[in-house]
């Protein structure tokens, strides 16, 4: 039987379990912000043509402006994730040396963040004299802190999950905090529409700027563009601006099921993984029973299928509305309302698009429309018994 109770997590670390789910709070109320900000009726941008001798560019004339408690939300978030590292490393050096820590040797108990080994040697030295023995040469917690270091990764060692973290929170501390814009992720012309969103190739990753030309095509030529608005998060002191929402889901799922546990047991990741979060709002009479209980999927993962399934519901409408036999686009609209997200995202999965007119796919297809047609109509009709 599976652990339940999560026995390898020791009672002095019950608390980075608590920190760790305070992050996932905080990234599921920017989660709640962007879902409402993406979806807004008007868009993240308008364009507008401008004409420019024997073409037509199409211009951004508008950027929708992110709330303020976005990117605060964000360094929270990121300095809580930071906070659960450091809390861990601390907890593990005072249980290891077995008396409290002067304040001298306190002030040198820190996750490192080294990009090479050099600067980790370095990071070791200042640690000789007046660090705490479990942090000196040789030993096992040392060990684990060290084979948590960027500079395992050979190639870019500033992608390293521990390398982002530290470089956002620092910035968060002593700059401002983080910085967000809109940025395009994917487009393509609708008569070339992919078979997948992961074949199309990445735009650059850069803020969508008032003036920036998105397009251009002949003078009286109409060319339907889809295009994936987002928004990206600078890494400081770099130009790249990954999107927001997947940096933080690479950085925490890194803390809570890699570096925590590394740290505790300096052994690979446990059964079972810690929960994203659990309730942290009351008084636990039993923490254990309650982490046990928590849930396994993340803020940022919930905020994928929230996301995706607002973007379905929109294209559902449009399939289903126009649709022939079908109800108005209104009672569509209102029958995808009333689903969750698992629901819509469920029905939207069965629909396939074939590109080379496939005659199984067409009649599987077809299949989906009639259940979807009788369900809607029942889904009218006890609407209109409701309402008499």
């Amino acid at each position: 039987m599976a652990d339940s109770t999560h026995d390898w997590l020791p009672q002095r670390h019950l608390g980075v379990a608590a920190t760790l789910s305070h992050a996932d709070e905080l990234i599921g109320q920017i989660s709640d912000l962007l879902v409402v900000y993406q979806t807004q009726p008007e868009g993240l941008f308008g364009l507008h043509e401008v004409p420019a001798g024997a073409v037509s560019r199409t211009v951004v004339d508008r950027v929708a402006p992110i709330p303020r408690k976005v990117p605060l939300l964000v360094a929270d978030a990121l300095v809580a994730l930071r906070a659960a590292l450091e809390h861990a490393l601390f907890a593990e050096v005072e249980f290891l040396d077995g008396t409290p820590l002067d304040e001298k040797a306190a002030r040198l108990v820190e996750m490192p963040a080294s990009d090479t080994y050099e600067k980790f040697e370095e990071w070791k030295k200042k640690r000789v004299h007046n660090g705490p023995p479990s942090l000196r040469g040789g030993s096992e917690l040392l060990r684990r802190v060290a084979g948590l270091q960027p500079f395992h990764r050979t190639v870019e060692p500033q992608m390293h999950p521990l390398a982002r973290l530290v470089l956002h929170t620092n910035h968060a501390k002593h700059r401002t905090p983080a910085i967000t814009a809109v940025r395009l992720a994917a487009m393509y012309h609708d008569d070339q529409r992919p078979r997948s969103i992961h074949d199309l190739p990445p735009q650059p990753e850069k803020p969508l700027l008032i003036g920036d030309i998105i397009a251009e095509t002949p003078i009286g030529t109409k060319v339907p563009v889809t295009l994936f608005p987002t928004v990206g998060i600078n890494r400081p002191g770099t130009d790249r601006w990954p999107v927001l929402m997947q940096e933080l889901d690479e950085i925490s799922q890194w803390v809570r099921l890699r570096a925590v546990p590394r740290l505790i047991t300096g052994t690979e990741p446990p059964a079972p993984a810690l929960p994203a979060r659990y309730e942290i709002g009351v008084g636990q009479k039993d923490e254990r029973r309650a982490i046990a209980a928590g849930s396994t999927s993340s803020a940022a993962d919930l905020h994928k299928q929230r996301v995706s399934a607002a973007s379905a519901r929109i294209d559902l409408v449009d399939v289903l509305g126009q649709a022939a036999g079908f109800p108005s686009g209104q009672q569509v609209s209102d029958w995808l309302a009333q689903l969750t997200d698992e629901e819509v995202l469920s029905r939207f999965s069965m629909l396939k698009a074939t590109h080379t007119y496939d005659p199984l796919v067409m009649r599987r297809n077809a299949a989906v429309l009639e259940r979807a047609h009788d369900e809607i109509v029942n889904f009218a009709r006890g609407e209109e018994v409701h309402g008499e």
